[in-house]
This record gives structure tokens, sequence and C-alpha cells, in this order.
């Protein structure tokens, strides 16, 4: 029969039948961690619905956290969570497995979470500034005056 392979998850999806590997949930997604990972799991979503009004979703293979937008989300894996926390700073941390910058004002950070113990201070406060730095308003890009006008003050001055 005809068909084809899907790009994002490789199965194989035969010529008419319905396919979106992109709709999932979060029971689907956590169905097949571990006792402690799914403790570990709990704990986390308990600590960052605590923090007040925001969206909690599944996406492809991520649970996601947002306000007006993502302020972290969580990849479960077989032996870890994978939890990445944008914030406004970059963290220096032995949680911190990578840091990045993905735009003017925020700073993606990647960590490992094992057990529920870990999912206390300061992962908690990271979760919870990045809850907070979500709302702001983006940082405006700074004002560089042009080298014309730059060069028209100097003459002046002179």
């Amino acid at each position: 029969m005809a068909g084809r392979e899907c790009y994002h998850c490789k199965q194989w999806v035969e010529e008419g039948e319905a396919h979106d590997c992109w709709t999932t949930t979060e029971a689907a997604l956590t169905k097949e961690l571990s006792e402690d990972l799914r403790d570990a799991w709990e704990r986390l979503r308990e600590s960052a619905s605590e923090f007040g009004e925001q969206r909690i979703y599944a996406s492809h293979k991520s649970i996601m956290f947002s306000r007006k937008s993502c302020y972290f989300f969580v990849r479960p894996k077989k032996n870890f969570l994978e939890v990445c926390i944008f914030l406004g700073r970059a963290l220096k941390a032995p949680q911190v497995r990578k840091v990045d910058q993905s735009s003017k004002s925020k700073f993606w950070h990647i960590i490992q979470i094992r057990h529920r113990d870990e999912v206390e201070s300061p992962i908690t406060d990271w979760l919870r500034e990045a809850y907070e730095f979500s709302d702001e308003p983006p940082a405006k890009a700074r004002a560089v005056p042009k080298k014309s006008a730059v060069k028209k003050k100097a003459r002046r001055k002179a």
C-alpha cells in the first residue's frame, strides 16, 4: 500500500490515514516515566501551578508552561526530566547543564531533574523568576545614534 513515513515521529502513515503527531497530552508524555521521575514531574508541575494564572499544555514532546509566552518547558526523557527555563540573565550553577541566549533579552537554561528532592530551591526560585520575567514587557532595543549625527555633534563642539 502507498503511504509515507512521518518526518517528525518516523511512524508509517497509510495513504488517507489521519496523522497528527504534534497533538499530544501530558498523560501521554508522562505515562512511561519511572516512579521517581513521575514524583519529580508531579512536584515540578505542582510548584509551577502555585505561581498563579498560566497555561499548561503539551506540544510535540514537551509540556509547556506559559503566561503571555512560554517561561519554561519540560521534555520527559527515559532517565531524567529535561527542563528548559527562560530568564533575563545567564545562570552559573552546578544544576545548569547548558545556557545560551535566545533573544536580546532572554537566555535559555537546560537542567536535568532525576528525583523529586531536586525540585526545590534554587530550581523553584528560578522557575518563579522566569514566571515573573515572562510577564514583563520586552526590552526595547537601545537607540544607537547614526555616525553622521555623532560627527555633527563633534563639529559643533569644535
